[in-house]
């Protein structure tokens, strides 16, 4: 009877124990999270960071999100969405722009002095994405956010005040149609990372960036330039962002797992992310402030001669949104009406 009675509770602890593996090989799932920023940078820390660790805890610790800062699964940042698309990474961050003419409709919050709130832009981004994007342009990825940074402005090794000023400068630009405005300035736009802004600073390489305040203080740009232009009413420009995951790595999920990652993702998330940014935006500047640099706010007759500088952009974007079937001033007055509704 002992024997039986032992025998018995031995296969009831093998059964356990395989039911317990075989759970686990069915339900536990481990993401990879790629992007090209070091772990300290704000985005990471304040919007990758809390969305893996909220993802994490809403799972019951079944999803584990794995976190290659910089790179660190090889490649370079234009490669982030092949790499998503892939499955080299099951989740990546990644600049739109960062492949240009690619995702052509998300441009249209790049036009510049198009958008003025990060958090509106952001929304509106996520319902565009929603109606024109997500089955079309994106069709190869599931997106799981889409967001903007806070105002776009110039940080230069000389004092910026007019397009004038601008001419012969070498600027790295921050996408397509900031380099196009760059370039009706007078001055040169230099393609490069943002992780290699530093380098371009202090080497001459670059005169002077086109960024957010909110990223200025990882690359420690107010220690390399002293003069800063911001405008009036509005961001000279800002990037679009994409969380976006592989698709086939989504679908595999069981369906309590994919509620987790849906009810994490969307509008509410992009608005937080887009935010989160803008928010960081303040004590960035306010380091540059405390440095002594010079820092230009450009008023509202001023910024108009930049806007009245920035319309072939719009012109010639419109344009190309058409050789490419796309409705490029419908964008435009949506985007627009979206924006105003969500500041009202």
């Amino acid at each position: 009877m002992i024997l039986r009675r032992t025998l018995m509770s031995a296969a009831a602890a093998a059964l356990a124990v395989g039911m317990t593996a075989t759970g686990a090989l069915a339900q536990d799932v481990t993401l990879r999270l790629h992007q090209f920023l070091p772990p300290q940078a704000n985005v990471p820390a304040q919007v990758l960071d809390v969305w893996a660790d909220k993802v994490e805890a809403d799972s019951g610790d079944r999803i584990k999100v794995e976190r290659y800062p910089s790179m660190q699964l090889g490649g370079t940042p234009p490669e982030l969405m092949d790499q998503a698309i892939d499955g080299v990474a099951d989740i990546v961050w990644t600049v739109v722009g960062y492949t240009p003419g690619r995702y052509p409709s998300t441009e249209v919050f790049e036009l510049p002095f198009m958008v003025t709130d990060a958090r509106a832009a952001s929304s509106a981004y996520w319902q565009m994405f929603e109606t024109h994007m997500k089955d079309t342009e994106f069709k190869d990825v599931h997106i799981l956010g889409t967001w903007v940074h806070g105002p776009g402005l110039l940080h230069t090794n000389k004092e910026i005040r007019t397009p004038a000023d601008m001419q012969g400068m070498k600027i790295r630009g921050g996408s397509r149609l900031v380099n196009q405005l760059l370039e009706i300035t007078g001055a040169t736009p230099v393609g490069m990372p943002v992780p290699a802004i530093p380098e371009g600073l202090s080497k001459g390489v670059i005169d002077g960036t086109t960024i957010p305040w909110e990223v200025t203080t990882s690359l420690k740009v107010p220690e390399l330039v002293e003069h800063h232009t911001e405008f009036d009413g509005g961001a000279l420009y800002v990037l679009t962002f994409v969380l976006a995951m592989n698709k086939d790595k989504y679908e595999s999920l069981p369906d309590d797992l994919k509620k987790v990652i849906d009810d994490n993702s969307g509008l509410e998330f992009s608005i937080f992310a887009g935010g989160t940014q803008a928010d960081a935006d303040g004590p960035a500047r306010q380091i540059a402030a405390d440095r002594g640099n010079s820092i230009i706010t450009l008023n509202e007759e001023e910024t108009a001669v930049w806007r009245e500088a920035s319309q072939p952009v719009y012109d010639s974007w419109v344009a190309d949104m058409e050789t490419k079937g796309i409705d490029g001033q419908a964008l435009i007055d949506e985007a627009k009406s979206l924006m105003d509704a969500y500041a009202n």
